[in-house]
């Protein structure tokens, strides 16, 4: 009996070892050589410093472990600063932050491209939705609760 339980902790804890601790989160370069390698469906979530929603789900909803995993098997995730001043190049297209002299908070152009609204304004954090041919499935621009992310990601495979 004792051999068993041992031999069943050692199956747990070697299975525990090799589980994804944590998101892979590409950039748009990264993105790019993977989805030729194999297409996927994308999330892309759009953060900055100073926004608190953005930290909490930092913490939470991307710390969980199911949807660490379910980003993992079915996913790219790429992850981007709103207000990045950093050129990028995107399937052969070059993005820049037009507003860095500007404006206090300036929005890169591929955050705006991706995430802006009709009507609206840009506001964050804001989770974009692609299919694997880069088409828009779905868009969230509030807080997600772990339970919230799992359900978005869940509908949306």
């Amino acid at each position: 009996m004792m051999k068993l339980l041992l031999y069943i902790f050692l199956l747990i804890s070697y299975g525990n070892a090799f589980a994804q601790t944590e998101i892979d989160w590409l950039n748009f370069e990264q993105l790019e050589v993977k989805l030729k390698e194999e297409p996927k469906p994308i999330l892309i979530y759009f953060y900055a410093d100073w926004c608190a929603y953005c930290k909490k789900m930092d913490r939470h909803a991307f710390k969980d472990q199911k949807v660490i995993e379910l980003l993992a098997k079915d996913f790219y995730a790429v992850k981007m600063n709103a207000e990045t001043k950093d050129t990028l190049v995107f399937d052969g297209a070059r993005f820049i932050n037009d507003e860095v002299e500007t404006h206090r908070s300036p929005t890169h152009q591929l955050a705006k491209l991706l995430a802006s609204r009709n009507d609206q304004a840009f506001s964050l954090p804001a989770l974009i939705l692609l299919n694997k041919d880069f088409k828009v499935i779905d868009r969230k621009f509030s807080y997600l609760t772990s339970d919230r992310m799992l359900e978005l990601l869940k509908y949306s495979r």
